[in-house]
């Protein structure tokens, strides 16, 4: 089992900056890939970066590519979410998610909220 932990959310203005870490416990040797996913309200759930957790190689969203950066610390089995020049349409509860193959993510964290005012 891997268990997540989402920290780091809250209320920035448009324009502003947050980081998110994503702390995972448990069978962390196991995990193949983590990835952040949000959800805004009356919308599903969508993809925003992953990072492969041997190589580090990234992949991002096309809403956030140039503005996120996806990065991990090995020694501390995190997962950071950089956001930067944040806009509203940015706003939702974001998810950090871990997969131990190639197939669906199976450890979820609960959830952090993201609001970003205009």
């Amino acid at each position: 089992q891997v268990q997540l932990v989402e920290s780091g959310g809250g209320l920035v203005q448009a324009g502003g900056s947050l980081r998110l870490s994503c702390a995972a416990s448990g069978r962390t040797f196991s995990i193949v890939t983590q990835a952040w996913f949000r959800q805004a309200p009356g919308k599903e759930r969508e993809f925003v970066a992953r990072i492969t957790w041997s190589s580090g190689s990234t992949s991002y969203a096309d809403s956030v590519k140039d503005r996120f950066t996806i990065s991990r610390d090995k020694a501390k089995n995190t997962v950071y979410l950089q956001m930067n020049s944040l806009k509203p349409e940015d706003t939702a509860v974001y998810y950090c998610a871990a997969r131990t193959g190639l197939g669906p993510y199976g450890y979820w964290g609960q959830g952090t909220q993201v609001t970003v005012s205009s």
